[in-house]
């Protein structure tokens, strides 16, 4: 469902859209639509992080990080293909 709100943009902001939408070659709504749900997407991504990190175990992280993997020396080189 689509509901309507009136917006009030300075006009400078509206010119900004006017200019980046038609560029971008979509309408001022799409435009802003796209704009603020790429806001809220950031912001959602953060308090996910955020919730993520509260659950953490750091101590069983730093375990897992130290430990020694059966086969691999620690500062073993990538093989071929596995570099980034």
């Amino acid at each position: 469902m689509t509901k309507t709100y009136p917006l009030r943009l300075p006009q400078s902001l509206k010119d900004a859209v006017e200019r980046l939408s038609q560029q971008d070659g979509t309408s001022m709504n799409q435009f802003m639509a796209m704009a603020v749900a790429e806001k809220v997407s950031a912001m959602e991504t953060v308090q996910f992080f955020e919730n993520r990190k509260a659950r953490a175990d750091f101590k069983a992280f730093d375990k897992i990080m130290k430990r020694h993997v059966s086969g691999k020396k620690r500062g073993e080189v990538p093989r071929a293909g596995d570099e980034l």
